[in-house]
């Protein structure tokens, strides 16, 4: 993992998909806080591609005003001078393989000589993932993917990377005709968030808690990305899509290799990914026949969220009107090796919840009842760790206390860790963690290609099922509840229940 004293080498980001919305509420936000952290180096520029023809001045316009609205509080004046004056751009056609891929390389040229900036290049591609290769390959061609005289390349692809097994599997093997592992950054904008970083830290770092994170001790484990959101203006794309294939090869299972895995012989890229795929390798494949009993469904219907009336999925803008795609979905996962055999995990996500929050909670074994055997307690609390990754970033401790009084009870009792009240509040968009390290080299918090592979065989049987049998009950679930009965029902059949926030 980066070393965070370490200084950017100088650099300029390309941006193709410039005007469109990742890169207004994201990734200018994203630049701009880590240039007012002093992260960014000072020699250091943007240069935007996309469809839309207009000037360096058109574009730095566009930029200002995306400033102004999306870094809260307001961008500072000086500061966003600075980096205003390092924002450029080109548009046309990206199958144009000479004029605009053409306008491009002089343009870099242009950029790197006023600013004195070696030819270190780093593309973002904010485009559709069938755009990938194709943008790829020709910014190859027109030779500036050459790593040469000590200046380097690195390619940053958006999620979904891929559909399907056979899919990204596909965009693996054409990516590395064009370019090499080492220059490829999946990024993931979960694992920007502090809390999922922490995670390593939390587990390694403190005595405490890793010998008994394993099957002796945990119980079963839940991990829930929930949003109260619907699809908004994404139902073109989610509909073909759907809450698995959009959350759960990438983020879900990013948290749950982060929970699982093994120490890393060192925070070195390749350690930490080599025990996460460890990970994904062990998690147990369905047949068609466990699909039906491990893997749950479900699409909201309309109702009510934070008291707001909410319309059904299917009569959201861009989908179709007997839509079969989920906006649910939870699957019970058996990781088969020694420290978490018999240990369930169970994941979650889907849209339209009662409440927007992201927690991994860590439920351990009931201590034994004998002792209280002859007291008016009539069971043990289970004690977990829950970590809070969105919303409010931190971590929180449940456990047992006795009641004062004469009589023996006990009383649940929080311990709560808050990153904002430890280390003040942190203005973050989940990227700039992800730019920086891409900038300095470190793919630590980057998917390599076995990994995003081995989460595709994992859902593939479930898609291949639900491809095969569609849902005939939806919509199964009002906007503003927890999901389906069915998810309980999932929980219900091992003894056990979702943890909801407090």
């Amino acid at each position: 993992m980066a070393d965070n004293t370490k200084t950017a080498d100088p650099c300029v980001m390309v941006i193709f998909g410039a005007t469109g919305d990742l890169t207004k509420r994201k990734l200018l936000p994203a630049l701009y806080n880590l240039a007012k952290g002093d992260h960014l180096p000072h020699k250091f520029a943007v240069v935007g591609v996309g469809r839309q023809e207009m000037t360096t001045e058109d574009f730095r316009t566009s930029v200002r005003e995306m400033l102004s609205e999306f870094v809260p509080g307001g961008a500072e004046a000086t500061l966003l001078e600075w980096f205003n004056s390092r924002c450029y751009y080109t548009g046309g056609d990206f199958d144009d393989d000479k004029k605009l891929f053409g306008d491009l390389r002089s343009l870099l040229g242009d950029v790197t000589t006023e600013h004195q900036i070696p030819e270190n290049y780093f593309f973002y591609l904010a485009t559709p993932p069938q755009l990938f290769a194709n943008v790829t390959q020709k910014v190859v061609k027109n030779g500036l993917g050459r790593e040469e005289n000590g200046n380097w390349r690195r390619f940053i692809y958006e999620k979904p990377f891929g559909r399907d097994l056979a899919s990204a599997q596909k965009l693996n093997a054409d990516l590395l005709k064009i370019v090499r592992e080492q220059q490829i950054y999946r990024i993931d904008h979960y694992l920007g968030k502090e809390t999922v970083q922490n995670i390593l830290v939390f587990r390694f770092g403190n005595s405490i808690f890793e010998p008994i994170w394993n099957r002796n001790f945990v119980d079963h484990v839940q991990i829930t990305v929930a949003e109260t959101l619907g699809v908004e203006q994404r139902g073109g794309y989610y509909d073909s899509a759907g809450a698995l294939r959009d959350m759960v090869p990438n983020h879900l299972f990013q948290l749950v290799t982060l929970t699982a895995m093994e120490p890393p012989v060192s925070f070195d890229a390749d350690s930490v990914r080599d025990e996460q795929v460890k990970i994904l390798q062990a998690i147990q494949h369905y047949s068609p026949e466990d699909v039906l009993h491990c893997a749950v469904r479900g699409q909201y219907g309309e109702g009510s969220v934070g008291g707001t009336a909410v319309p059904a999925y299917r009569s959201e803008p861009n989908v179709a009107p007997h839509s079969n795609t989920e906006t649910f979905t939870a699957i019970k996962l058996s990781i088969d090796n020694w420290r978490w055999a018999g240990v369930p995990f169970y994941i979650r996500t889907g849209k339209r919840m009662p409440e927007k929050h992201s927690t991994i909670v860590v439920e351990f074994k009931k201590a034994p009842f004998v002792l209280f055997r002859e007291t008016g307690i009539e069971r043990l609390r289970t004690n977990r760790i829950v970590i809070h990754i969105q919303p409010d970033e931190g971590i929180t401790l449940h456990f047992g206390a006795k009641i004062p009084g004469p009589i023996v009870n006990v009383g649940a009792v929080d311990m709560d860790f808050n990153y904002s009240d430890h280390f003040g509040e942190q203005v973050s968009t989940g990227y700039e963690r992800l730019l920086y390290d891409c900038m300095i080299g470190d793919a630590t918090l980057f998917q390599r290609a076995d990994m995003v592979e081995a989460g595709w065989q994992i859902v593939q049987p479930i898609l291949d099922v639900w491809s095969a049998l569609p849902a005939r009950d939806f919509p199964n679930y009002a906007a503003g509840t927890w999901g389906p009965d069915e998810s309980d029902s999932l929980l219900d059949a091992d003894g056990h229940v979702w943890r909801h926030p407090a």
